[in-house]
């Protein structure tokens, strides 16, 4: 069986049980725990021992030794966003032979600043450009509405894109 055969299959049993058994569809996710590593330096740990460390820039008091958290929220974007494109393609039995995702983002510091409160402190834009092709001819329109469907499928970015409801919780000592 090849990889994609086990996607689509993997894909097909995870529709029809949801189908079958809805109210088991919704489920918590796993938290994201992360811990102060002194300065501005963060430690992340995941679920099978994922780890990754953020820091922030020079000008703003970090030391740039790991990329900043919003860069890892536009790897998230990106990565997920191509695990549902190569997911679809899988599913629709279109053998990708390039699949590469840039997120960028633009920003006003004055926002993450504090110096004006009508200014979002996070990115104003962002924009995801997609450069895919696929080894059996399949034609361009295909591959165009493979990456529109996983855009909108696509957990990571569909959060980004809409209002999620946020709460906070501080626990002081």
């Amino acid at each position: 069986m090849t990889e994609a055969e086990q996607i689509r299959q993997s894909i097909e049993g995870a529709i029809k049980f949801y189908t079958e058994h809805p109210e088991k569809a919704v489920s918590a996710d796993k938290a994201a725990q992360v811990s102060w590593q002194g300065g501005l330096r963060f430690r992340a740990e995941g679920t099978n021992g994922a780890i990754f460390l953020s820091d922030m820039p020079k000008d703003v008091g970090g030391v740039q030794s790991a990329p900043t958290p919003g860069w890892f929220m536009r790897a998230g974007v990106a990565s997920c966003t191509a695990s549902v494109i190569a997911m679809r393609a899988a599913q629709q039995g279109v053998a990708l032979s390039k699949l590469d995702i840039a997120v960028d983002s633009s920003s006003d510091d004055r926002g993450f600043f504090g110096i004006d409160d009508s200014i979002p402190a996070g990115p104003l834009q962002m924009r995801m450009q997609v450069s895919i092709a696929a080894a059996d001819g399949t034609s361009p329109e295909q591959l165009r509405a493979i990456v529109e469907w996983a855009e909108a499928h696509s957990p990571v970015a569909e959060a980004v894109r809409r209002a999620v409801p946020f709460t906070t919780e501080v626990e002081v000592g």
